[in-house]
């Protein structure tokens, strides 16, 4: 058995742009000390999880989609406590796109009870590695495997028992292009984050009534989103609990199959609330990283901050980057995405940014003009 440490931090960044490499941490410094806001909800889970086990809830896994390259892979996952009566498949939060799952009301993902510090053993490949969830119960970790090009199946396992398996995308050596996909507005029409439209479209509205924004999938198909070869990655900051959810309406709706990298809801070890714009930059200088091979189109909208993220990118990293399609919002989405009825501010100047870094910026009202903009411009040559 070989026991691998979690990857070392990654560097930080200044917001709108993107700095690779890896910093070592400094020994003689101490850690920070935690937010207050982080520490209650630690005493809050700790005393829930106690209160659970009493009452004969168990330790389950629950596995998220990864991806990697070169001999190392990420693994993605979860531990939480369910009830007795709850069978692995009813668990909320896996993201398992291989057979059809029934619809159910969002709500239903966010009655769980995570657990901090719980081992878990990953069996990739011919390896096993000892790996351990962070203070909300995830495990997000860099790990050794010798794994060809495709998709594979890792196994994870508990001190316990508890058992789940995971998919995981292995891509080749050779370079690629690949796809970073925006969820909410872009392939979803969630209209987010206005808080209270938010509330029903995630704990209450049906997934059935969650509509697709019209030719997305057409689009991905033509960028070669059906290409096993060729990477798709969801990047959202919406909350792992809606991972099942999110992955149910992608095989509803046609789009390709990919890694979800979403956020936990809740504080952090800094502050009360997290940074939805922070999330999405640290998690593509980890992708541009992690698949050094992959020139990526980064599809979003322009409702929120995905625009000046996406210049960011190309102003730091634009040999990663082959494109930047930006879904263009009606006046009444704007409205429910931002509060006003037009573009926010520094959206056209951050297009205008990137395109100048010499990256195509192209934006439609949906999946079929940005098909036919990406296609005049050469970017398609598929039929």
């Amino acid at each position: 058995m070989s026991t691998s440490p979690p990857p070392g931090p990654v560097g930080t960044s200044d917001g709108a742009g993107l700095r690779t490499g890896r910093v070592q941490p400094r020994l003689d410094v101490p850690p920070p000390r935690l937010h207050v806001a982080a520490r209650l909800e630690d005493r809050f889970d700790t005393a829930l999880a106690a209160l659970l086990r009493r009452r004969g809830w168990t330790l389950r896994i629950v596995g998220y989609t990864g991806y990697g390259t070169g001999g190392r892979v990420r693994v993605l996952a979860r531990t939480l406590l369910a009830a007795p009566t709850v069978g692995q498949d009813d668990l909320p939060g896996q993201d398992d796109t291989s057979r059809e799952q029934p619809a159910v009301r969002g709500f239903r993902s966010f009655f769980t009870a995570s657990v901090a510090g719980a081992q878990v053993l990953a069996h990739v490949g011919g390896r096993v590695h000892t790996l351990t969830t962070d203070r909300g119960g995830y495990l997000d970790a860099l790990v050794e495997a010798d794994l060809p090009p495709g998709w594979h199946e890792i196994t994870l396992t508990s001190i316990d028992g508890a058992r789940a398996t995971a998919p995981v995308l292995v891509v080749g050596p050779d370079p690629v292009d690949g796809i970073v996909s925006d969820i909410d507005d872009t392939v979803m029409v969630t209209r987010l984050p206005r808080p209270l439209v938010a509330a029903w479209n995630v704990f209450v509205r049906h997934e059935n009534a969650r509509e697709p924004v019209p030719g997305m999938a057409g689009l991905y198909r033509a960028l070669g989103g059906d290409d096993p070869a060729r990477p798709v990655v969801y990047l959202s900051t919406g909350a792992w609990n809606a991972a099942p959810a999110i992955a149910r309406f992608l095989r509803r709706h046609d789009l390709p199959v990919g890694p979800l990298l979403l956020t936990d809801w809740g504080p952090t070890n800094t502050g009360w609330f997290r940074s939805g714009p922070a999330h999405k930059v640290t998690q593509l200088r980890r992708l541009f990283a992690d698949l050094p091979q992959v020139r990526w189109t980064l599809v979003g909208d322009d409702g929120q901050h995905d625009p000046v993220i996406y210049a960011g990118a190309v102003e730091h990293h634009p040999e990663h980057v082959r494109a930047v399609l930006v879904r263009r919002l009606t006046p009444g989405e704007h409205v429910l995405s931002h509060g006003a009825p037009a573009r926010p501010a520094g959206t056209g100047e951050a297009e205008g940014d990137a395109a100048r870094g010499g990256v195509p910026v192209l934006d439609g009202a949906d999946g079929v003009e940005l098909e036919r903009a990406a296609r005049a411009h050469g970017l398609l040559t598929g039929g």
